[in-house]
Formats: C-alpha cells, structure tokens, sequence
C-alpha cells in the first residue's frame, strides 16, 4: 500500500519593517503587511497586504497587491492589484488582473509565451553569447525556425528550476 507524503505548506507572514534582498528558491506563501525596502524573489504566492508599503524590485510566480507598491514587478504567473492597490512603475505580468480601484502609474508590457534570444537573456539576467552558446550547444530547450531561435517560457522556467543554467 502506498502512502501519500501531506506536502507541508510554508507560509511566512511579515508584519515588520525590512530592507535588502529576500530570495526563495522553494514555493513559499509569503504575505508582507509592513514595510519592505530592496528586492525580492520569490517562488509561489505573495501576498503585499493592504497596509503594507513596498519600495522594491518584485519577481514571483503569483502576486497579489493589496498596498503600495514603488518598483518593478515581473510576475511568471500572474499579477492581481485589488482595489486598494497602488502600484508605481513597470509591470511585467503573463496575466493581470485589476479590480476596480486600484491604481497603476507606470507601464505594463505583457509577457509573452515565447522569448527571442535578446529577451531570454534579459529574462535570465545572463549575456547575449552565452544564450547563443547555450541555443547551439542544445544546453538550453529552443526551437530553431530558420535562423530565428524561440524559446518557450515554460520551457526555460523548468530547465532553470532543475539547475541545468550554465551546465
């Protein structure tokens, strides 16, 4: 007989004034109600409660603003501002949502399924040549449709979380 393993849910729940870098590489739930100054990273759920006041650089899965919010937000998911929200700055979600009310000063590019190999770099924060490498070597998964390298999101964010980047 087997047994399912309960998967235990990690929360984090801030309710305190913090500044520097936060970066999970596990999905973790985490809910920030204070002030936070810096960057954060993170993999799941964040949740920027309604008192809360950010000054940061934002990369998550799946987050929900419900404060104030000053920076730069990529969501690989999607990205809710509920209608107390406000959000400064430039917003890269694959999904939105906005309820009515909330505010959003700044711009919002949609990010696409598939990345040419100027975007994969940028998205990985790594060099034109060594994404060309990488394509050509077949290190990374790409579709080749001529001379044109594609790279599905998808696809990238899987080889990256099972840290084959740069092997």
């Amino acid at each position: 007989m087997a047994f399912k393993k309960k998967l235990e849910e990690k929360i984090l729940d801030v309710d305190a004034a913090m500044q520097g870098s936060l970066s999970f590489k596990d999905p973790v739930n985490l809910r920030i109600n204070g002030k936070f100054e810096g960057n954060l990273d993170t993999r799941g759920n964040l949740i920027i409660g309604p008192a809360a006041v950010i000054n940061a650089d934002i990369i998550g899965d799946n987050i929900i603003v419900g404060g104030r919010v000053k920076g730069k937000i990529t969501a690989k998911e999607r990205l809710t501002l509920l209608p107390q929200a406000i959000v400064e700055g430039h917003i890269y979600p694959v999904r939105l949502n906005v309820a009515e009310g909330a505010v959003l000063e700044g711009q919002c590019s949609m990010l696409h399924d598939f990345l040419n190999p100027e975007q994969l770099a940028k998205y990985l924060e790594v060099e034109l040549h060594s994404i060309m490498e990488w394509a050509n070597s077949g290190k990374v998964p790409g579709d080749k449709e001529g001379n044109d390298w594609k790279f599905e999101r998808k696809a990238i964010d899987s080889w990256v979380a099972s840290g084959k980047i740069g092997k």
